[in-house]
């Protein structure tokens, strides 16, 4: 199953740092907030803020088969002038022990995946392209529109 997927969307901030940034380029607070509460409109439960890491956010969010993390990271375009790209991926929320030995990507509902692309279904997002995890790591990025 594909359970990572690029986008673009001008919608977001991508150049001003904030204060609470970890680093300077550790973009989409705004972004992960707005996916948030798209999943919400759809009557899903999501964490009440997203939370930051040294690369970006993440949030969990709760569909039927269970709860579920959704990471959001901007990479920037290594050409001038051309838009970069925000990726998401979706992972099974586990704890301490389950995360150690890799249960995050085993287990990921398919409910969780087509709740981030139904998301992922607006005006101001484009491009929308799903990957396999493995297959995006190896830089293959061609991916699909649909999960």
């Amino acid at each position: 199953m594909r359970t990572l997927a690029t986008f673009e969307s001008a919608a977001f901030n991508t150049t001003q740092p904030r204060d609470y940034f970890i680093n300077p380029g550790c973009f989409g607070d705004d972004t992960s907030r707005w996916l948030m509460e798209r999943l919400r409109q759809a009557g899903l439960t999501t964490d009440p803020e997203p939370g930051q890491e040294d690369f970006g956010w993440y949030f969990t969010f709760a569909v039927p088969d269970g709860q579920h993390c959704c990471v959001v990271s901007y990479r920037p375009s290594d050409s001038e002038g051309a838009a970069g790209a925000w990726i998401t991926w979706i992972e099974r929320e586990r704890g301490f022990l389950g995360s150690v030995l890799g249960g995050r990507k085993r287990g990921i509902s398919s409910a969780a995946v087509a709740a981030i692309h139904k998301a992922l279904a607006a005006p101001e997002v484009a491009n929308v392209r799903w990957h396999e995890q493995r297959e995006f790591d190896r830089g293959q990025e061609d991916g699909s529109k649909e999960p």
